[in-house]
């Protein structure tokens, strides 16, 4: 049978619409506090926007409010909206927005609710009881699951942000949010491709770090119109790479419009138009050097803190240089600090190995947030050896034969690097990788490739004047001297 995510892109190609309509009959929506006001608010809610729909979204709560009525009426709900897809000729996929989650018999049995009694074709469930209650509804051949990851709601950071242990190895980063943990177990549930994710479009850092979690799942995406998520920030982070794999819920903004038919349009249009300007943003980036997923506010945030300065400046290297990063003064900006680290941990969850070794003496806080966030374990080489002491050369625990992962702040022609590798390898320790924030492309990452190390890099000086420019933050001379110099430091 052909699974439910199969049938839901099918729609989505077929209509050209990623709009999720929200069927969510509000009490102060309704002529009058009744199932029957719902059922009527509901279906004409369908009627007028079922040719632009990509699926419907109706929410159990306002249907159970009003007792066995209430689910008479969303039973009939349901059985409308199958008709008005009869009647255009398509298939348009219903979830039924439930949120449940419970064991054994008890899931059964919303399970044959949800599946059975309403026909309901996917349906939003909580991760939190473990996969056994999820498994009645997996169950069911060609259905769905969105289970609950990132809400739209202010106060889901409360649990949903808590930094957790990963004890079962499903990552290899030791600490993770439960949020990024819970899209990391999905991908491992998700044997039928039955499986997808609600996340909230108000938490956009979010739901970039849910698609790298989970490159392959569709997400529904709530959040967007009277809750203030923006469409293009959304698909900005959400969207796969190819340019699918989200639908996003509209609920009062549809509802509540003069011209319901026309908001849904006007919804469908601006959803779309969006992906398309993301998509053509992606393929240039592909020919300009950026990364589909550019930190674009480490980018503005390095050049406001004064992190990144243009003129005429000798680097330690003896270059001499048109631009100057100097990363020590993140110290002096906790936040920004905190998105750099944030920044480094897709890059270092690619990775094995035991801990991290940051090279001083900018790396080091910046290392140090990154084992804040992440759980991982830090040393450091000294510079110079203490005549007093323990006369330590490496600082922090470790033992010889563990690998470490080297960070450090910039890479320019990796002298530096070797220095440090250097100490490290004495003390017994493994060294295969360094990943650093920025690559300046000036020899570092061939130098140490042909030393038998591999260079990681969050973002290259290219990608960053390339952003730059685009949005008119440097100077166009000061972007040309550099890239000059960039030219010259590879011949």
């Amino acid at each position: 049978m052909e699974s439910f995510f199969s049938l839901l892109e099918r729609r989505v190609d077929e209509c050209a619409s990623f709009l999720c309509v929200g069927l969510d009959p509000h009490p102060a929506d309704l002529h009058a506090p009744t199932a029957e006001a719902a059922l009527d608010f509901c279906l004409q809610l369908v009627r007028q926007t079922a040719p632009c729909a990509a699926a419907f979204k109706p929410n159990v709560a306002f249907f159970e409010v009003f007792g066995a009525a209430g689910w008479t009426a969303l039973k009939r709900v349901m059985e409308g909206i199958r008709e008005e897809a009869a009647r255009l000729g398509k298939y348009i996929p219903v979830i039924l927005d439930a949120k449940r989650g419970d064991i054994a018999s008890t899931a059964e049995a919303y399970a044959r609710a949800a599946f059975e009694q309403l026909e309901a074709d996917a349906i939003t469930l909580s991760p939190y009881l473990g996969r056994d209650s999820l498994e009645p509804f997996l169950a069911y051949p060609g259905k769905g699951v969105f289970l609950l990851c990132k809400t739209s709601n202010p106060g889901s950071g409360d649990i949903q942000d808590l930094m957790v242990e990963d004890e079962q190895r499903i990552v290899t980063a030791p600490r993770l949010t439960l949020y990024e943990y819970v899209a990391h177990l999905a991908q491992t549930w998700n044997m039928a491709t039955s499986l997808g994710l609600v996340v909230g479009a108000t938490h956009p850092a979010a739901l970039a770090r849910v698609r790298a979690a989970a490159p392959e799942l569709w997400f529904l995406v709530p959040g967007v119109g009277a809750q203030g998520g923006d469409v293009e920030q959304a698909l900005r982070a959400g969207l796969r790479a190819d340019g699918k794999g989200l639908i996003i819920n509209v609920s009062r903004a549809v509802a509540r419009a003069q011209d319901v038919a026309g908001a849904a349009q006007e919804w469908r249009e601006r959803i779309w138009q969006g992906r398309e300007k993301v998509m053509a943003e992606r393929q240039k980036s592909g020919e300009t050097g950026l990364p589909a997923s550019f930190p674009a506010e480490i980018a503005d945030g390095l050049l406001a803190a004064g992190c990144v300065r243009f003129g005429e400046f000798t680097l330690k290297s003896g270059l001499k240089s048109p631009v100057y990063i100097d990363l020590r003064r993140l110290i002096a900006q906790p936040r920004l600090l905190a998105q750099v680290a944030a920044a480094y941990l897709p890059r270092l969850r690619s990775l094995s190995f035991d801990r991290l070794a940051a090279l001083p003496y900018a790396a080091i806080p910046i290392a140090t947030a990154i084992s804040l966030q992440s759980g991982y374990p830090l040393i450091y080489p000294r510079k110079e050896v203490k005549e007093y002491g323990t006369r330590a050369e490496i600082e922090g625990e470790y033992r010889p034969g563990e690998t470490v992962v080297v960070i450090d702040d910039l890479a320019t022609t990796g002298g530096s690097k070797f220095e440090a590798i250097e100490k490290l390898t004495a003390a017994g320790l493994q060294v295969k990788d360094v990943v650093v924030l920025i690559d300046r492309q000036s020899g570092a990452s061939e130098a140490l490739q042909a030393a038998g190390f591999r260079l990681h890099a969050v973002l290259t000086l290219s990608a960053l004047l390339d952003y730059w420019e685009k949005k008119g933050s440097v100077a166009s001379e000061n972007i040309a001297a550099t890239r000059q110099f960039l030219a010259q430091s590879r011949s």
